[in-house]
């Protein structure tokens, strides 16, 4: 696939592999638009194949088609902003990395109209209006509710395309911690990746699930690395190499050894910590500055519960 995106807000690309439905093609090829939000660009009759306007989500793409994708000019926000205390790691005029804390939402969804990362940020930095999308300035990527650790978000829409397009080149770097009930293993090492396709849960809309290429699953890698045995429970740093929505979550419960306290994941037992979520924190972020071409390294502290249980599964052992 061959793709720009120029000034005027439209994306050109050529299909130069297997065909598929174009809505499908799309959002397999456009990381940064969600399918449902494709679906309307086709619609609205946003979307234009070998120069003619789609309007069915269900038209084949085949090998050399050319496809144009309009993207309407960003609404206007209507989003509060809020004072919501932001733990920053770093923040120039391009960029900032927050700490995101536990039960903090990222951008404003169903049953989440108030009091997310989004309100909070806008409070911070009125200018994200407008950049990256209306219900979500500045957002390049996300974590999880009940994840913590580093999160990057641009000030600027180049700042923003920058981010995007080096997530999706997979060079800049995302490294997790998390704790997993037993040990994995692979081969008799420390260490393995997890490449297996994420798709939507056929059973559970709040859930993913290993899903096939062919049954509209993604692209997931993830790489793994035990820190530290604790027992009947593991210390593992995770590397992302894509970032597919609860990917460590999944992969982990896939391969046998789900994160300790994942209510959706998790079938385990209580481990004597009263956790607000999941033991998954996202401790590292290495990136590229969009403008000074410097890297930039964020590391987030484990918050407290994180830290409390870590010393709880060491006690246990001594």
């Amino acid at each position: 696939m061959n793709s720009c995106l120029n000034p005027s807000n439209q994306i050109e690309l050529t299909v130069q592999d297997k065909g598929d439905r174009i809505d499908l093609w799309l959002s397999q090829n456009l990381d940064q638009i969600s399918r449902s939000h494709l679906q309307k660009l086709i619609e609205q009759g946003n979307i234009y194949l070998n120069n003619q306007v789609c309007l069915n989500k269900k038209t084949k793409v085949n090998l050399g088609d050319r496809l144009q994708v309009f993207l309407p000019p960003p609404e206007p926000l209507e989003l509060q902003p809020e004072p919501i205390p932001l733990d920053i790691l770093y923040e120039d005029d391009s960029l900032i990395i927050i700490n995101k804390s536990a039960g903090l939402v990222v951008h404003p969804a169903p049953g989440h109209t108030s009091g997310t990362l989004v309100h909070g940020l806008l409070y911070h930095c009125p200018n994200l209006v407008g950049i990256g999308g209306v219900q979500r300035p500045g957002i390049v990527h996300r974590l999880d509710k009940d994840t913590t650790g580093a999160i990057v978000v641009a000030k600027t829409d180049y700042a923003h395309q920058h981010l995007q397009a080096q997530l999706k080149a997979k060079t800049a770097r995302r490294e997790y911690l998390g704790v997993v009930y037993g040990v994995p293993r692979h081969k008799d090492t420390h260490q393995g990746t997890i490449n297996v396709p994420i798709g939507r849960h056929r059973g559970d809309r709040k859930k993913m699930a290993v899903v096939p290429v062919e049954n509209g699953g993604r692209e997931a890698i993830t790489h793994w690395q035990i820190v530290e045995r604790l027992g009947n429970y593991t210390l593992v740093e995770f590397r992302l190499e894509t970032g597919r929505t609860h990917q460590i979550r999944v992969h982990s419960s896939y391969i046998g050894h789900p994160i300790v306290g994942d209510p959706l994941y998790s079938s385990g037992g209580s481990v004597g910590v009263n956790l607000s979520g999941q033991a998954l924190h996202a401790y590292r972020l290495i990136l590229e500055h969009p403008v000074t071409g410097n890297t930039i390294e964020a590391i987030a502290p484990l918050p407290a519960e994180f830290t409390k249980l870590l010393t709880l599964l060491r006690q246990k052992l001594s």
